[in-house]
């Protein structure tokens, strides 16, 4: 068994005097040790990476990635070195490295190499690629998963602490459920994607790749922020909360009708899957069905939808002028991109918000959802056989996370009685990354499986935060609800949605001058009130204080009354800002107002 290099073992032998110069070493000496291996595109020259561990000497030990090597996938760029999304033809040598590279290597992790993918990141199975095909860690026979292949592969090797994948359809997800590793796939906005070869630019995300909940969440935080540069990055991603915690005590997890549930004739990944939701079951959690129709249509659009042409503008000169250097299936997909125009991709814009709609009422009843990984797994000889078919049943459980702004963490659940390994992934709404890290963490911890393919074992589990003890109820009025721009404050802080409901009938609402995003006001009044629609969310009584400090005059928190006659926290406004304000009470909500707004 070798030496592991998950970041506790390694923080631990730096604490007793190791130098990142031999952590570097021993990495390169793996490398080396498995000869040509299709993994990797390039490896960062040994005496680069040797460098820059000596370098680190000028970086606190503090760093949350002092002396951790990494891997990245090749439609990322590094600077100095070539970024070619796995096809010859487009390669380039970037001058600059990623946001987010910049960002890792700042906070002391070391780059080792580029790994391999499914072409222009095209794929869930790690095999589109004129350079080879990882082989999967476990059994060569089987398909790695993609498209971010190497990444995966690189990690459960243990090649690297950890990988930057990318994914659109599933694909920081997929391979790490068929390399027994953890792949968290942040909420699109929260790691910029500056220095991205895009696939679908309106659905992209970087994502990570890593032996534990701990790693994959340190990486993530040290990657996160804002970025100006990236029209996608949101504000939300400088307070996103992504502190490791002990899970909740009781929660609510979401598992589709039984009829629903599709596993393509694998018997043994459907009585795994039963399984993990015992052990989410045992860890506190409480199933609950929920109809997963809008979820599968939803997925359904990514590929019979306008997204393949967005696809398609991102290396339409390619497309256009050297067909024949883009990989055979991938330029077979690709160009379905011609059967759609602008009128089939106005209907399918309707159409998913129609399925939007529908999909967030079922997070009225779950706090995450609890899905398979994938349904299966493919042998090579079998997607040779049916390589778009097969695809396109490993996107069944993952092709819609993107289209919803979902935040998903994909987790090792089990080793099969053929060894192959079997995922679980969580999934939640956006900004819940670290809500989900913390019961990953623990049904993790609960399996005892070993790191990737290493064999080493699970290091002790890192301190966490306590579990907090008490909530509190907040009554929203205007920008805060679903679906609005303010939401991810409440989701960002642990907020779930109890329900919807409406004041007592004695309030009035104005719509502020001024405000961005535009804000209503909610007044008391003796006499002429209305039942005004609200939202009631709930949040832990430790974040409230920080909720509370991001509203703005001349809104307050407040006490409001019920339609049941209860009373709650909620938001009020400050009298002399609604003598300027208009009168909105007839439209009964904030959001039945800016529907009619938006028709005007």
């Amino acid at each position: 068994m070798q030496d592991s290099l998950d970041f506790a073992t390694l923080r631990s032998a730096y604490s007793k005097g190791r130098d990142p110069r031999d952590t570097v070493a021993m990495t390169y000496d793996r490398i080396a040790a498995r000869g040509e291996d299709p993994t990797w595109l390039h490896v960062v020259p040994r005496e680069r990476a040797l460098a820059a561990a000596a370098s680190l000497s000028g970086i606190p030990r503090s760093a949350p990635l002092w002396g951790i090597p990494f891997a990245i996938k090749d439609n990322i760029d590094l600077a100095g070195a070539p970024t070619t999304a796995a096809c010859p033809a487009f390669s380039y040598v970037a001058g600059r490295s990623a946001r987010v590279v910049e960002k890792l290597v700042a906070a002391g992790a070391i780059p080792v190499g580029k790994t391999n993918l499914d072409q222009f990141a095209t794929g869930l199975v790690g095999v589109r690629s004129p350079y080879g095909v990882p082989k999967n860690t476990f059994d060569p026979r089987y398909i790695p998963g993609g498209s971010s292949s190497g990444s995966a592969v690189s990690v459960a090797a243990g090649l690297v602490s950890f990988a930057l994948g990318t994914d659109t359809a599933g694909s920081g997800r997929v391979p790490a459920g068929f390399n027994n590793l953890v792949g968290l796939k942040p909420t699109k906005g929260l790691l910029s994607t500056t220095g991205l070869v895009p696939a679908c630019r309106t659905l992209d995300v970087i994502s990570v790749f890593a032996l534990t909940v701990a790693d994959a969440l340190d990486a993530t935080r040290a990657a996160a922020g804002f970025d100006s540069a990236d029209a996608y990055s949101r504000a939300e991603a400088d307070s996103a909360h992504l502190e490791l915690a002990a899970a909740p005590v009781r929660f609510r997890y979401g598992v589709p009708r039984s009829d629903q549930l599709v596993f393509f004739g694998d018997g043994e990944a459907e009585r795994q899957y039963r399984m993990a939701l015992d052990r989410l079951k045992a860890l506190g959690g409480e199933a609950v069905e929920f109809d997963f129709a809008p979820f599968k249509e939803t997925a359904d659009l990514l590929y019979d939808g306008p997204w393949v042409a967005e696809r398609y503008a991102a290396i339409e000169a390619l497309m256009r002028d050297r067909p024949g250097d883009i990989h055979p299936t991938t330029r077979a997909v690709i160009a379905n991109a011609s059967k759609y125009d602008a009128v089939a991709a106005f209907r399918a814009f309707y159409r998913l918000e129609e399925l939007r709609r529908r999909a967030a009422t079922v997070w009225n009843s779950i706090d995450l959802m609890a899905l398979p990984t994938s349904g299966t797994i493919f042998t090579l000889e079998q997607l040779a056989a049916e390589p778009i078919r097969h695809n396109t049943e490993l996107g069944y459980y993952t092709n819609f996370v993107n289209l919803l702004d979902l935040s998903g963490l994909a987790i090792p659940a089990a080793l099969r009685s053929d060894g192959l390994p079997t995922g679980i992934t969580l999934l939640g709404q956006a900004w819940r990354d670290g809500w989900l890290a913390s019961i990953g963490h623990a049904f993790h911890r609960s399996t005892g499986l070993p790191l990737g393919a290493t064999g080493a074992a699970q290091p002790e589990s890192p301190v966490l935060a306590p579990t907090p003890t008490g909530s509190i109820q907040v009554a929203v009025v205007g920008a805060h609800l679903s679906g609005m721009p303010l939401n991810g404050q409440l989701a960002e802080r642990g907020g779930r949605l109890v329900r919807r409901a409406k004041t007592a009938p004695n309030y009035r609402l104005y719509a502020l001058a001024g405000t961005t995003p535009p804000k209503p006001g909610l007044e008391r009044v003796a006499d002429g009130g209305a039942a005004i629609e609200i939202e009631i969310w709930e949040m832990p009584v430790s974040q409230f204080g920080s909720f509370v400090g991001l509203v703005p005059s001349p809104l307050a928190i407040g006490s409001l009354e019920i339609d049941d006659g209860s009373w709650c926290k909620g938001f009020v406004c400050e009298p002399a800002a609604l003598k300027s304000a208009r009168d909105i009470t007839r439209f009964g909500g904030w959001r039945a107002y800016m529907q009619d707004s938006a028709q005007q």
